[in-house]
């Protein structure tokens, strides 16, 4: 070493193990938190348990023999839903090891993989119109049956046992785990299935905000002006529409629809994306790298999506969070008023349920989809707090 040069530390193991890409701190520091980590095993688990449920909850077998063939009626009575979900499972698992790839291509790679899939499985996959759902009892009962593989619960969601009556509102056993519905279906089947709906809901209706509230909340940004002023009468417009109201609205003209319940809670949802990128980018449009773009005449969309947004979309991700949870409170509400989507299990319509004949309540049909949407809303929420404390500067020593 020569005389008066300054020694450089060395790197401890600690920081020499950190990502190095700003993306991969940001997810590191967000594992860090044990909330955090709690909450995204809690979500994984309901997406495991949305693409596998047709093998978990089947009143079909998965395989039998009979008169000495073997069928599979489980894979038979698959719906295009199924199968898509399948489909886009093998393709996460495909592509999340996959390091040299970045994250924006996999998305997009699994967005062309669900956008040709779902046309796809509409097209080829031709389930039973009808379901006989004592048929393989009956069978059973019979002994025509010579061996059988079920599923580890071997209810389906709209399996209300009309051959055994006395099925009817039976708390929690051995054979009904969580007890059964006024119907006669089990609970816990039911509650896998309504997954779906949780899951799908929080993740169209804030995609839906999040597009929105990027376009409007950018041009706003970008452009301040006239085109500034016009945006913000119109976020406050668009924030003084009561969402539940105009859900309720909605129902009781144009019927229970999955789809505009996703459209609505998206289309209102907005707002708070719209202000968050529209801060961002009227801190980032006076930046050097966006002078250095306009200069060398990229054109508006590179401008705004290839360099101002990426620099930009921070809080976005943090919003999304939320914006889920919120999805999820929404459609539970409505399905506890019983407004919701119809023959589909949802955990806000197994509440309204909770009372029974007569004014009786049910506890084991309150508790269980309760914790349920207690859980999954508290998981959404303690990964946004972590992700936000991940990504703020200021708490980043």
């Amino acid at each position: 070493m020569t005389a008066g040069a300054v020694p450089i530390p060395a790197r401890t193991d600690t920081e020499s193990a950190l990502p190095a890409s700003f993306w991969g701190r940001a997810i590191h520091d967000t594992l860090q938190d044990f909330g955090a980590r709690l909450g995204l095993v809690w979500i994984i688990l309901l997406v495991a348990v949305a693409v596998l449920v047709p093998m978990l909850a089947n009143t079909e077998p998965l395989a039998v023999k009979i008169g000495g063939h073997w069928s599979f009626p489980a894979a038979r009575h698959l719906t295009p839903t199924d199968v898509t979900l399948f489909i886009l499972a093998a393709a996460t698992l495909a592509v999340l090891p996959v390091r040299r790839v970045s994250v924006a291509r996999r998305l997009l790679f699994l967005l062309v993989v669900l956008a040709v899939s779902i046309p796809l499985t509409i097209l080829f996959v031709k389930p039973p119109i009808t379901v006989d759902w004592q048929q393989y009892r009956d069978l059973q009962r019979a002994g025509k049956i010579q061996f059988k593989v079920m599923a580890p619960l071997p209810y389906s969601a709209n399996d209300y046992q009309r051959d055994d009556p006395d099925q009817v509102l039976q708390p929690p056993s051995r054979v009904h785990w969580l007890g059964t519905e006024a119907n006669g279906g089990d609970v816990l089947s039911r509650m896998m299935y309504a997954t779906r709906i949780a899951l799908s809901i929080g993740l169209v209706s804030t995609s839906i905000a999040v597009v929105i509230g990027v376009v409007v909340g950018g041009l706003m940004g970008y452009f301040v002006g006239r085109i500034d002023i016009f945006g913000m009468r119109l976020i406050e417009i668009f924030e003084a529409i009561p969402t539940l109201f105009l859900l309720i609205t909605f129902v009781a003209f144009y019927g229970r629809s999955l789809i505009m319940i996703m459209v609505i809670i998206g289309v209102t949802g907005w707002t708070g994306e719209a202000r968050f990128i529209r801060a961002e980018f009227l801190r980032l449009r006076k930046q050097d790298f966006v002078h250095a773009a306009v200069a060398a005449g990229l054109p508006l969309r590179s401008i705004l999506f290839r360099h101002l947004l990426p620099n930009g979309i921070t809080p976005i991700l943090v919003m999304s969070s939320f914006g889920i949870a919120s999805a999820i409170l929404y459609e539970s509400t409505l399905s506890f008023l019983g407004l919701g989507p119809v023959d589909v299990p949802s955990w806000g319509q197994m509440l309204n349920q909770s009372l029974g004949v007569g004014g009786t309540f049910v506890w084991w049909i309150a508790v269980y989809p309760g914790l349920a949407i207690f859980l999954t809303v508290f998981a959404y929420n303690l990964l946004g707090e972590a992700l936000r404390d991940a990504l703020d500067p200021k708490l980043s020593k």
